[in-house]
């Protein structure tokens, strides 16, 4: 890869003052021409599977890419040509855990957030050490959002330069709040301070791990910190999806959606469960867990019998179960392959899933369970993909059958999903991240 250089502002660096395990050494540079990428993410499978897509592309284009993320989703990598190298802490059973389970005690997404601060700091100690090994293999960072302040501080120390990966927009704007906080609007100047209070919460999340990372190995902050040049940070969705806001500063860019490495074929069981009948309603929450599974399991048979709908129910992270004649219980499906044989998708509105079924060209119904699904929820009614959100909260036969009849029944909304689906195609998320590494590896 051909790139050119230019001048440099005075920049922080972390310096090697000591060596105990070594973090300044680097493996020897790799022969085959391209750029050695080391892309790192934490959480659920949504937070990893849009990267096992980008890095298939960027392995396409002649990088070598390894990918770091939890060691249960390395399957995600099989066939791609990307290197994985797995992270420790299983997060299905840390939101499983008595900790985990406290998420659905509070009612807001400043509660939420605080809760899951606490679940988060455990886990960034934990997997400091593994990031710092598998960083040194790379000569340039890819960071996935949620790993920001912890990945640019390796990067720091290695002396690699660093680019941002987020699946949602994060940094602040007027144009609307912090995703994570809810979907009420504060106005330009409150819209703005809730970002910034997000950011700053993700910073002192891993306040304690970067100070560890510093003392253990042997780093301290040199240069100026004046002046000092802002890392890239690529949003892995449409701007057909979320326009790019107008109040962002340059290095801030929308690429378009990563879609995930789907390898397989639907189950013998599968096909025949779609041939036997019209198309199905797919209801799935993805990673999101549930407090009591079996409640939703029967309000979701209730509301698909009700709403004269046949369904393929996922288990999923929450446990559901349902059973009838005309209702499939399954475990992990490529959603490629399923989306688009459905009449519409139940989901929780995470955003993997969310660009999934605007993939697809169906109508949904969304269920936000927590963090940022509202804010992908009131994008997919105001996008006329969706009659409306049915939140986890207030979920009941009555509400999501209503929602299924309007998702189903009203032919606008396919009609609308089906014309996005066709410009989304047109979309290549991988090529501004291309762009942006010309300008960013050494």
């Amino acid at each position: 890869m051909r790139t050119g250089r230019t001048p440099r502002q005075p920049t922080p660096r972390l310096r090697i003052t000591s060596s105990p395990p070594m973090l300044g050494r680097r493996a020897p540079v790799g022969q085959t021409g391209g750029v050695r990428i080391v892309m790192m993410t934490a959480g659920s499978r949504g937070d990893v599977a849009p990267y096992t897509g980008l890095s298939a592309g960027l392995v396409r284009a002649g990088h070598e890419v390894t990918l770091a993320a939890h060691g249960v989703f390395e399957p995600l990598v099989t066939g791609s040509g990307v290197r994985f190298r797995a992270l420790p802490v299983d997060p299905r059973a840390e939101l499983h855990s008595p900790r985990g389970r406290r998420l659905h005690d509070a009612r807001t997404g400043a509660g939420k957030l605080v809760r899951l601060a606490s679940m988060a700091r455990s886990a960034a100690d934990e997997m400091t050490a593994a990031l710092v090994e598998v960083a040194r293999e790379g000569d340039v960072l890819l960071v996935g959002g949620a790993l920001g302040p912890l990945g640019y501080a390796i990067a720091d120390g290695l002396s690699v330069p660093a680019m941002g990966l987020h699946l949602q927009p994060l940094h602040p704007t007027g144009e609307f709040p912090a995703p994570v906080l809810g979907t009420r609007s504060l106005g330009a100047v409150g819209n703005r301070l809730s970002g910034r209070a997000v950011m700053t919460t993700v910073e002192l999340l891993f306040a304690d791990a970067v100070r560890s990372l510093r003392r253990r190995y042997g780093l301290v902050t040199t240069g100026p910190r004046r002046g000092r040049r802002a890392r890239p940070v690529l949003h892995g969705y449409s701007r057909l999806v979320v326009p790019r806001p107008r109040d962002w500063s340059p290095e801030l860019e929308v690429a378009g959606y990563w879609w995930p490495h789907e390898t397989g074929r639907l189950s013998q069981e599968l096909e025949d469960f779609l041939a036997a009948g019209p198309p199905p309603v797919f209801v799935g929450l993805g990673s999101a867990t549930v407090p009591d599974p079996e409640r939703v399991s029967r309000e979701i048979v209730t509301a698909l019998r009700t709403a004269n709908v046949r369904g393929i129910v996922q288990r999923g992270w929450a446990g559901l179960d349902a059973r009838s004649d005309d209702i499939l219980t399954v475990d992990e499906v490529p959603h490629s392959l399923l989306f688009p044989r459905t009449a519409a998708v139940v989901h929780h509105a995470g955003a993997g899933t969310t660009g999934a079924v605007l993939r697809a060209g169906v109508p949904s119904v969304p269920v936000p369970v927590q963090f940022d699904a509202a804010f992908w929820a009131s994008r997919l009614t105001a996008l006329g993909t969706a009659p409306g959100a049915v939140p986890l909260r207030r979920l009941t036969s009555g509400a999501l059958s209503e929602a299924l009849v309007g998702a189903t029944a009203d032919g606008r909304h396919r009609t609308r999903a089906r014309a996005l689906a066709d410009r989304l195609a047109a979309e290549d998320g991988v090529a501004p991240v291309l762009a942006a590494l010309a300008r960013l590896a050494p």
